[in-house]
């Protein structure tokens, strides 16, 4: 698995779910989660310009090369914390992608030294919380029907 930075051309084919020439996409992807995740990265960069490093990602499966999630920040980092989120197209679920292409996101703001990465989740989302655990993050509180989780990154040894 690997992550590969989208920009604006590509998030509007995804959106599109209109794959160009050279895009490889599993059958299902982009799936709904994808064309949400997507339209917010474009709008974010509609407003404020390249998000990079802290943009969107297309989770890319090594197997074959295929585009089957997404995975990104929503938004630019605040006072050393950062949200993310994530998700895989349903043929993609259950093979670990997911906690993979979260820990190389994690990687990505440890490097840019953030000090804190937060996440969010339904109640019902057992597949993601277990996704964000088995990453290292931490429920930290339910409001309603979401979980809230974080981790905090070791800023001292970089």
């Amino acid at each position: 698995m690997w992550l590969h930075a989208i920009d604006a051309a590509e998030g509007e084919r995804i959106v599109g779910r209109r794959a160009a020439v050279g895009d490889a996409w599993a059958d299902d992807f982009p799936f709904d989660g994808d064309v949400i995740g997507v339209t917010a990265f474009l709008r974010a960069t509609a407003i404020h310009g390249d998000q990079r490093p802290f943009g969107h990602y297309r989770i890319t499966r090594a197997s074959d090369g295929k585009a089957i999630g997404g995975i990104g920040f929503k938004g630019q980092p605040h006072v050393g914390c950062v949200e993310v989120g994530y998700g895989l197209a349903p043929s993609a679920r259950g093979h670990g992608y997911a906690t993979e292409a979260l820990l190389a996101l994690l990687n990505i703001a440890a490097e840019q030294g953030l000090s804190r990465v937060v996440a969010d989740t339904t109640s019902d989302n057992v597949a993601s919380q277990r996704t964000l655990e088995r990453a290292g993050f931490r429920q930290v509180r339910t409001n309603g029907d979401v979980h809230v989780y974080e981790l905090l990154l070791d800023t001292e040894t970089q």
